[in-house]
């Protein structure tokens, strides 16, 4: 599998893992001129941006450790950008990360959720 192929097989199982645990999806590859966020999700009052990441080998680290600071940046001015572009949303908000690590079969033999990953100290402003 390439890159583009391990990412959106993770997504998926990203998706799939959201659910089980109770959240709705709103959105999922919302564009902006800051960049992507993969998934836009709800779980009770909580408006809930995701970064998948997944990789099929550690070479070079863990899904987690492959959030570089710009990406961070970029992640929560995406957040804002849906923010001032959505209505009914609620007011609070984080940003979590889901690292899946796959098996040389593509299959999950790693999932985890790290809420708040990327920590903002400012509610949406609208």
């Amino acid at each position: 599998m390439n890159r583009q192929e391990v990412g959106k097989l993770g997504e998926k199982v990203a998706q799939k893992f959201l659910k089980k645990q109770g959240y709705r999806i709103r959105e999922v590859s919302f564009r902006c001129p800051h960049g992507e966020i993969d998934i836009i999700a709800q779980k009770k009052d909580y408006l809930v941006f995701v970064e998948v990441r997944t990789k099929s080998n550690l070479n070079f680290g863990t899904p987690e450790e492959s959030l570089t600071k710009s990406k961070k940046k970029n992640l929560i001015a995406s957040a804002l950008t849906y923010a001032n572009t959505h209505q009914n949303l609620p007011s609070l908000w984080r940003i979590d990360v889901i690292a899946i690590e796959l098996n040389d079969k593509g299959q999950a033999k790693r999932i985890e959720l790290i809420e708040n990953a990327i920590e903002q100290d400012f509610p949406f402003t609208r």
